[in-house]
Formats: structure tokens, C-alpha cells, sequence
């Protein structure tokens, strides 16, 4: 069965519009919860011996130090804490008062700190304009790389244009998982930090894969195609549509499995993966290809 999904783009490209634009408002009114890795703070962990505490005890023993964005996350054997304030008069104080937490509840209990580390709001600054510049970099490369490997490809379509549908297909995977992590961070205190830019990243190389096997299937069925342009692409999309999917599902299970049962330091990242790799499967279908069909269409018009 010949699904005609190229017929139909008007649908899918709306649909996406408005899914674009959903996100960009979102990201001019909400903007994104940044956590300390962009805007400074601290990381400390801290192994409880003879006591265990529970999240509501550690935030109830820290009220009087009036931590900025505390987060609690317990580990197997230890306590990790995230907080805004990084000095280190702050520090001391959180230490003491898990200290006293511990020898409150019991006498032979101990508050043992592993680790603490703290960036600062230069640093962190510096950590977003490096993680930015790097994505815009590897739109830059992409563009470069497709226009070359499709060099040969001139009709009815330059070669270059299949790099900038590409990175039309990209701009509107990233633009919609920033959107999805800003209504997050907005109601549900979800952070982007080092490693959802490295998701973004991640995504950013599986969606053009993914828009690179399309374009090549259409390179390959142009020369021996008795269709028209629109009709050879849809084909080339119908023939890659269930290799597509099956990989991204297969993928996406394993995201899952890892979001639902994993730990909490990578569960944001998952979710990243997760939703990047779910759009980046439709834009290369969806988006992608009827993009080239309709700079075809255009260029069609202007040569009569």
C-alpha cells in the first residue's frame, strides 16, 4: 500500500507550523529552567552512616539556610543536594546542619561529605554560549556535508537544498523539544542542563541520519522514476517509512525503559533522547521531503 503522504503536506506542514510556533511562544514567555550548570551553583554529596534520612527530614533541617532550587536526590548509598548558593559559608552550613540532622535522629549516626563541587554564574554563562555555538556549528556542517553528498544531484532540485531541507527538518526538531522542556521546566520545575544540550546533540545527528537515508533512496529512484518529481519522492518516503519508524520505536522503548526505571541523573536526559528522536523521525518523513517537493513546485512556477 502506497500511503500518499507527499499529496497530503499541506496537513503535515501546518500541523508543524503551528507546533513551531506553539514552542517559540513558549520560549518567549516561559524561556527555559536553566539549571547550575548555566547558571552557577552547587553539587554536593554526602553518605549518611547508622541513619538513613528521608527527602522532607533533609528539607525541613536545611529551611534555616534558605537554599535557592534545592534538590534532593537519594542514591544507594548516599545523598546528592543541588542548590543555587555556591560560596562557602553556604556550604559549610549545609554540611553542619546535616551533621546535626544526623546526631539529632541518632547518637552514633554521621553526616560523611564525598564531594562538592560549585560553578560559578561566569562559568555557567560561558557553559550555555559554548553548548549553544556547538549546535550551530553542526547545523553549519550538516548543511556543508549534504550539499557534498548530493553534488551529483542537480534536477529538478540543486544539491544545496537538500541541505537546507535538512536543516529545516532540524530547526523545527529542535525548536519543538526546547518548546516541550520549557512548558516542563514552567510547570513542573524540569532543568536543561550539560546534559540536554548533549541530547539536542544526539538527536540533532539521528534526525539528519535518519533524513539522509530518505534523500538517498530519492536520489536513487530519480534517474529510473516514470513519475514526476512529487510522485518519485513520495515513493522514496513510502519505501523508507516502516525501516524508519521500526528503528526509532526501538529506540524510544529503550528511552522509556530507562525514564521509567532508571536512576534520576539521566531520566531528564532520556526524556531529551526521547521526545528529539520521536520528532526527529517525523520531520524527516513529514517534513523534509515535502519541503524539497514544494521548493520544487516554486521553482517549477517561476521557469514557466
Amino acid at each position: 500500500m502506497v500511503y500518499k503522504i507527499i499529496q497530503k503536506r499541506r496537513i503535515f506542514l501546518s500541523l508543524s507550523t503551528l507546533a513551531v510556533a506553539a514552542s517559540i511562544c513558549a520560549l518567549f514567555f516561559w524561556g527555559l529552567n536553566f539549571g547550575i550548570d548555566f547558571t552557577g551553583g552547587s553539587l554536593m554529596e554526602v553518605e549518611f552512616t547508622n541513619y538513613q534520612p528521608k527527602i522532607t527530614e533533609i528539607q525541613d533541617g536545611l529551611k534555616d539556610v534558605n537554599l535557592h532550587n534545592l534538590e534532593i536526590q537519594p542514591t544507594e548509598s548516599s545523598i546528592i543536594l543541588r542548590f543555587k548558593e555556591n560560596s562557602e559559608e553556604i556550604h559549610q552550613q549545609v554540611a553542619q546542619k546535616l551533621r546535626d540532622l544526623a546526631t539529632k535522629n541518632n547518637k552514633n549516626a554521621s553526616a560523611k561529605e564525598l564531594s562538592f563541587d560549585s560553578v560559578g554564574p561566569s562559568i555557567g554563562q560561558e557553559l550555555k554560549s559554548k553548548s549553544f555555538n556547538s549546535t550551530a556549528i553542526v547545523f553549519i556542517v550538516i548543511i556543508l556535508y549534504i550539499s557534498y553528498a548530493f553534488r551529483r544531484v542537480s534536477k529538478p532540485v540543486s544539491s544545496w537544498k537538500y541541505g537546507v531541507a535538512a536543516i529545516i527538518a532540524l530547526v523545527h526538531d529542535v525548536l519543538f523539544t526546547l518548546g516541550v522542556f520549557s512548558v516542563l521546566g514552567h510547570f513542573y520545575g524540569i532543568e536543561v542542563n550539560t546534559p540536554f544540550i548533549a541530547a539536542v546533540l544526539t538527536v540533532l545527528g539521528y534526525s539528519v541520519s535518519d533524513t539522509i537515508i530518505v534523500f538517498d533512496r530519492i536520489r536513487e529512484n530519480l534517474p529510473k522514476s516514470s513519475l514526476d518529481f512529487e510522485g518519485t519522492v513520495n515513493t522514496s518516503v513510502n519505501q523508507t517509512i516502516t525501516r524508519s519508524i521500526n528503528t526509532s520505536m526501538s529506540a524510544i522503548l529503550a528511552l522509556l525503559a530507562i525514564l521509567f526505571f532508571g536512576g534520576a541523573t539521566i531520566k531528564d536526559f532520556a526524556l531529551a533522547l526521547a521526545i528529539g528522536i520521536f520528532i526527529g523521525t517525523y520531520s524527516s518523513i513529514f517534513i523534509a521531503s515535502p519541503v524539497l517537493v514544494v521548493w520544487e513546485k516554486i521553482q517549477a512556477k517561476r521557469h514557466k
